[in-house]
C-alpha cells in the first residue's frame, strides 16, 4: 500500500487521516499543535517533526489547513514541505484558499519537480468522519486519476474541475451558495418565529418544498436546539466568504447576495460567534426579533 503523508489534523483533518488508516494507507501525519497527530499514532500512523519531514516520508502530501498564511507557511515556511518535498511526488491541498496561492504553490511544485493540485473538498466534520467528502480537484488530469484510490478512502466523488486552480474557484462558487442558503434559512425562520410559526413544523415544510435545500437538512437540529457544536465554523465560512468576494472583483461578477450573506456573518462574528457552527448566525436574528428561531410563542402583533 502506497505511503500518504498528512498535514493538518483540525476538524476535518483528523477524521480523514483515520480513514486512511482504516483503508490500509501507511500514514505519516503532522499537525502544527500537539495531541491530534499522537492520537493518530496510537492508531497506526507514523509521527513527522515538520512538514518537510513529512514531505520526505511519502509520494503523496496531502493538506488541509485553516487559511492562506497557514497554508504559505507550511508549504514555504522554515521546515515546510518544499524543504522536504521529493522530485515524483503528488502534493494536494484540500484547504480553501484563495485561486492565487494556488498558483503560486503550483509554480514551486514544478519547480521542485512535483505536481500540486488544488482538491478542497465539500462536506463538514460528519462527512470527513464517515468518508464521504467530495473532492473537487484542479490540476492535470493525470496526476488526478493516479491518486483517486487515496482520494476515494477520504470520500465518496472525485470530481476533476480543470487546470490548476479550478478546484479552488468551484470551492469558492460553491460555499458562495452555501453561505446564502443558511442566512437565507435563519431569515425565513425568522420571519415564521416572529408570526408564531413552530420552528420544527416549518422546518418540515422548508423540506417539503421549494426552499428544499441541503443546509436546512444539516442544520435544521442546530436552529432548533441551539446547540451549534462546530461542524463547520461560522470563522471559516466568513473567511471563505471573503475570499469569494475578492474572486468575484477580480473576475467583475456583481454578487449581491454574496455581500449580503457575508455582511451578516460578519455581525455573527462580531457577536462573537466565529468558533461556533455556522449555523449560529441565527443568533443574530434571534437577538434582533426578540425571539428563539424554534418558534411558537404566538404572532408579535
Amino acid at each position: 500500500m502506497r505511503k500518504v503523508s498528512f498535514i493538518g489534523l483540525g476538524v476535518m483533518g483528523f477524521g480523514m487521516a483515520s480513514n486512511l488508516l482504516k483503508k490500509g494507507f501507511e500514514v505519516t501525519v503532522y499537525n502544527r499543535t500537539p495531541g491530534k497527530a499522537e492520537q493518530l499514532a496510537a492508531l497506526g500512523a507514523k509521527q513527522a517533526e515538520s512538514p518537510a519531514a513529512a514531505a520526505e516520508a511519502s509520494d503523496v502530501i496531502i493538506t488541509i489547513i485553516s487559511n492562506d498564511e497557514a497554508v504559505r507557511e507550511v508549504y514555504f515556511g522554515e521546515n515546510g514541505i518544499f524543504e522536504g518535498v521529493r522530485a515524483g511526488s503528488i502534493l494536494i491541498d484540500s484547504s480553501t484558499i484563495s485561486p492565487a496561492l494556488v498558483q503560486e504553490l503550483s509554480a514551486q511544485a514544478v519547480a521542485e519537480g512535483a505536481t500540486f493540485l488544488d482538491a478542497p473538498v465539500t462536506g463538514s466534520k460528519p462527512a470527513a468522519e464517515g468518508g464521504t467528502l467530495v473532492f473537487m480537484v484542479g490540476g492535470d488530469s493525470t496526476a488526478v486519476a493516479s491518486v483517486e484510490d487515496v482520494l476515494l478512502a477520504m470520500g465518496r466523488k472525485v470530481i476533476p474541475m480543470g487546470a490548476s486552480g479550478s478546484g479552488a474557484v468551484a470551492k469558492l462558487a460553491h460555499n458562495t451558495i452555501v453561505g446564502i442558503n443558511m442566512t437565507a434559512l435563519a431569515e425565513g425562520m425568522a420571519i415564521a418565529a416572529s408570526g408564531g410559526i413552530d420552528g420544527s413544523a416549518f422546518l418540515e415544510l422548508v423540506q417539503s418544498g421549494g426552499a428544499a435545500s441541503r443546509t436546512a437538512e444539516l442544520k435544521a437540529d442546530k436552529l432548533l436546539s441551539g446547540n451549534y457544536d462546530v461542524q463547520f465554523s461560522l470563522g471559516l465560512m466568513l473567511k471563505d466568504l471573503r475570499l469569494a468576494s475578492a474572486l468575484s472583483d477580480s473576475l467583475q461578477v456583481p454578487t449581491p447576495m454574496l455581500e449580503a450573506s457575508k455582511s451578516l456573518f460578519q455581525v455573527g462574528d462580531a457577536l462573537g460567534l466565529r468558533e461556533l457552527d455556522m449555523a449560529s448566525v441565527a443568533q443574530a436574528y434571534e437577538q434582533w426579533i426578540g425571539r428563539k428561531l424554534s418558534g411558537g410563542q404566538g404572532p408579535t402583533h
